[in-house]
């Protein structure tokens, strides 16, 4: 194929007359030439590149093999390509406009008459190039926090990616690289895709092997954990084996913790275990300490601890356990509750000459003040007393994390106070609060109604140097405890602090207050928080919100009077008023206006 333009435009036209197609000429068709087959792409030509008119066109000769709407997407997409000086590749945008004296280009919208996701894809990848001849200035006035351009290319892929295979009628690769060869494939750009196209099924397998025939791209250890985890959570582990063994050499750490992740939370802690014999000679995967320890806190994590202690006692020829290996068993005990095997186990390891950590006991104290709480919060304090003083006497130090753990569970069953002197006493173990003391403490006190100490308490977690912490979310958690104790006005305040704070709300933080100043009656402050939310570009969607019927303005209703027993001494004075105008009735009344006669 010739690369002149207008030669291929001759061509493409020819075509169109074989198909009998009459595609739409604008009325200065030196400007643009707008192809109804490619409804997102145009190209630009100048007057010194082309100048065809509507006579020239219908005079030119027709092939006599018809063309398909993929072969003119492909010869399209071919004369993008070609280094000539009237095109540039497609990789790179277009030239800038004109000089002033040329007229300005006529900007035709993109059609909208179909929804393939290869048009998509393809005004993705050059509406950059046609916003940004605006000016410099556009680009600083808009800052981008993500590509919007990967995201369109994302939802294209994953529309491929979702068709049905036995209705198409070619493969995924060959789909792929019809509408797909221009792009650029980036990690980022397939986990978005991966992200979207969460029933896909098997056809990540052939994005994956197409994604690999491309020159420009080459498969990482993170790409290949990005199938891994899409294709471990639908439970399609034969799948994850061949992506694994095709990526043998290249897939590593990253790869072998997203399937050690999934099989865990898939219920497969044999499966997990079996793993670690195996995956050196399968998936090319190190036999040694790390990949131990990582399985090991998998399982421990949710819970299989029975599982991970026979896979460390059976390898501690091999791979002697360490201290962590230690604590994070005893963690996997009292992950469930079963306080007694971490005690059992904590003493078979001090009696084998293990050093049991502060996080194995930490776990310990936290288990064992969920099970008082929930048996008899009355034995909470002589148990922690306990371990406490065993920590003491094995010499394990205590840390910041004890007294969240101590501090967490005492707020959970009301005792705001012991946990206040509790936080007090931190500076005489040499410890101080970080993030999660303030906020446990904070919540607790608003929970109590203590409101200027729990104000007073996120002061010093600023002054902490805490403040980073307090985010959306927290600020969430408190307004929804201060307003499940009815204290709205309190909420409003903390509301405002929030603000100054650079924090901004969001979706539920409007739709708790709003909600709650209805309750109350107080509709116009709910309006106004409306407003402010639609102004600061917040999509909250107004509801029904019932109105509580103690703050429900009623008319005042007259209140009948009820007809009373009457006493005796009324009931007499009754009767003679009545006998005294009966007897009134009788006497003859004087005439008015009458005079007496003398």
């Amino acid at each position: 194929m010739s690369d002149s333009p207008l030669e291929f435009i001759t061509y493409i036209w020819s075509s169109y007359a074989t198909l009998n197609l009459k595609p739409t000429i604008p009325q200065n068709p030196s400007l643009f030439l707008i192809f109804p087959l490619c409804p997102p792409f145009s190209l630009s030509l100048s007057l010194s590149q082309a100048r065809i008119t509507r006579t020239d066109a219908l005079k030119m000769p027709k092939l006599t093999i018809p063309l398909t709407s993929l072969h003119l997407r492909k010869l399209l997409r071919c004369c993008c390509s070609t280094h000539s000086n009237s095109l540039l590749p497609y990789r790179s945008y277009f030239p800038p406009p004109p000089p002033p004296p040329q007229p300005p280009r006529r900007q035709y919208p993109f059609s909208s008459v179909t929804t393939d996701g290869h048009y998509r894809s393809i005004q993705a990848l050059f509406l950059r190039s046609f916003s940004s001849q605006t000016g410099p200035a556009d680009n600083k006035t808009k800052p981008v926090e993500e590509n919007p351009e990967e995201k369109l290319v994302a939802e294209s892929l994953s529309s491929e990616l979702l068709k049905d295979p036995d209705s198409e009628p070619l493969p995924l690769p060959q789909r792929l690289d019809l509408s797909f060869s221009h792009i650029i494939l980036t990690p980022s750009l397939l986990l978005t895709t991966l992200n979207i196209s969460p029933d896909a099924g098997r056809s990540v397998l052939d994005f994956l092997k197409w994604a690999k025939s491309r020159p420009d791209f080459q498969p990482t250890d993170e790409v290949y954990s990005y199938f891994v985890a899409f294709l471990g959570r639908r439970k399609d582990f034969k799948a994850t084996h061949e992506v694994l063994v095709n990526g043998s050499g290249i897939a590593g750490s990253k790869s072998l913790e997203a399937l050690v992740d999934r099989l865990v939370r898939a219920g497969r802690p044999t499966q997990t275990v079996a793993l670690f014999e195996r995956m050196e000679n399968d998936y090319g995967f190190l036999r040694n300490m790390d990949s131990l320890k990582l399985i090991v806190s998998s399982l421990c994590e949710r819970g299989y601890a029975s599982y991970a202690e026979k896979m460390v006692k059976s390898l501690s020829s091999e791979f002697f356990p360490d201290e962590y290996i230690c604590d994070v068993l005893i963690k996997g005990w009292c992950v469930h509750g079963e306080v007694d095997e971490a005690k059992r186990l904590a003493g078979e390891m001090y009696r084998g000459g293990f050093e049991i950590g502060t996080l194995a006991y930490n776990a310990i104290l936290d288990c064992i003040c969920q099970l008082c709480r929930k048996k008899d919060p009355f034995r909470l304090q002589p148990e922690v007393e306990n371990v406490l003083i065993e920590m003491e006497r094995n010499g394990v130090p205590r840390n910041v994390e004890t007294f969240n753990v101590l501090i967490t569970n005492l707020c959970k069953i009301r005792k705001t106070d012991d946990a206040m002197k509790l936080f007090y006493r931190m500076g005489e173990w040499g410890c101080y609060p970080n993030e999660s003391t303030f906020l446990v403490l904070t919540k607790s006190l608003y929970h109590a109604a203590r409101l200027e100490e729990g104000d007073e308490m996120i002061d010093r977690m600023k002054s902490a140097g805490y403040g980073d912490a307090l985010d959306k979310k927290a600020y969430y958690e408190f307004l929804k405890i201060l307003c499940g104790i009815e204290r709205i006005d309190h909420a409003m305040s903390v509301f405002a602090k929030m603000k100054e704070d650079g924090c901004k709300p969001g979706i539920k933080t409007y739709d708790l207050l709003m909600g709650k100043l209805c309750t109350y009656g107080r509709v116009d402050k709910a309006n106004a928080l409306y407003k402010e939310a639609e102004s600061s570009g917040i999509a909250v969607e107004p509801k029904e919100y019932k109105v509580d019927p103690r703050f429900v303005k009623r008319k005042p209703t007259a209140v009948k009077k009820e007809k009373k027993r009457e006493t005796l001494p009324e009931k007499m004075a009754r009767k003679r008023r009545r006998l005294k105008k009966l007897r009134l009735s009788f006497v003859k009344k004087p005439k008015r206006m009458m005079r007496r006669a003398y």
